[in-house]
């Protein structure tokens, strides 16, 4: 974010409105958690395609509170679409990251609430209203707000892969066949891979819990909020060529430590698209 804004005060207002964005978000939510969340296949070519009363309702909750308090902003959502989305500011948000989890009733799923300014993410939130915990960040700094505590995120050293715990959603499913293959590479010399955690892998990783997440077939509202939040902990986000990401999702890392990175990126940039 340009320092006039910064010097203006503009980055510290925005982040207390993200804060309200995911207590708004939070309370629509918190209902439908392990309850009548209203469950519908949305379909699709890759069969079962979740979306609850939740998704629906707190994107609109989210998109109402924006234009109300910031009308020239521009939002773009997994719900209801794009609306002015070459805006100076644009809010990209997915209420539900991790549909699936939610309607198990797991608490891995996440609020994700993304700000860019002139196309580049500058701001971001992963939230778990269920356990209390809000993972913000922009490139100042990053910090967990969780049970009435802050205190500063930061990702740790693990220069090496071998040494590493690393993430992806589910591989079968959202990796194509040299993709998966590549995966398969990267996590034959991982130490330890973890399945099924959505973006709340990410928020681990600028937690210094977890070392890499791998991703592919993203959209922008999957990954757009961790960008701010994961850089602002000193960590990176990358797509399979080690090139930064666009804003259109795609393949996707996430790396605490540069040098671990390179590692996976030997085998990821084989199958990189």
């Amino acid at each position: 974010m340009p320092d006039s804004i910064l010097a203006a005060g503009r980055l510290s207002e925005l982040e207390s409105f993200l804060i309200e964005l995911n207590a708004t978000s939070a309370a629509a939510i918190a209902p439908l958690f392990r309850a009548d969340h209203g469950l519908e296949d949305k379909g699709g070519p890759k069969g079962f395609d979740p979306v609850t009363a939740a998704d629906k309702g707190a994107e609109a909750a989210i998109r109402k509170l924006i234009s109300q308090r910031y009308p020239d902003h521009g939002v773009i959502g997994e719900e209801y679409g794009e609306d002015r989305p070459d805006a100076e500011f644009v809010w990209v948000l997915d209420p539900v990251d991790g549909t699936r989890a939610f309607i198990a009733g797991l608490p891995l799923w996440c609020t994700l609430i993304g700000l860019r300014h002139h196309g580049k993410p500058v701001l971001g939130s992963i939230g778990q209203p269920y356990l209390d915990e809000l993972y913000i960040g922009h490139a100042g700094g990053s910090r967990l707000m969780a049970r009435g505590t802050s205190r500063p995120l930061r990702v740790r050293p693990c220069p090496k892969l071998t040494d590493a715990i690393i993430a992806t959603t589910d591989p079968e499913g959202c990796f194509d066949g040299p993709e998966l293959g590549a995966w398969t590479q990267v996590r034959a010399a991982a130490k330890l891979a973890r399945l099924g955690c959505d973006a709340y892998a990410y928020a681990m990783v600028a937690a210094g819990t977890m070392d890499m997440v791998i991703e592919a077939g993203l959209k922008s509202w999957d990954i757009e909020s961790a960008i701010p939040l994961i850089e602002g902990a000193g960590g990176l986000v990358t797509d399979w060529r080690g090139a930064p990401v666009g804003q259109h999702g795609g393949q996707i890392v996430i790396a605490g430590d540069r040098a671990c990175l390179d590692e996976a990126l030997v085998a990821l940039r084989r199958s990189a698209k």
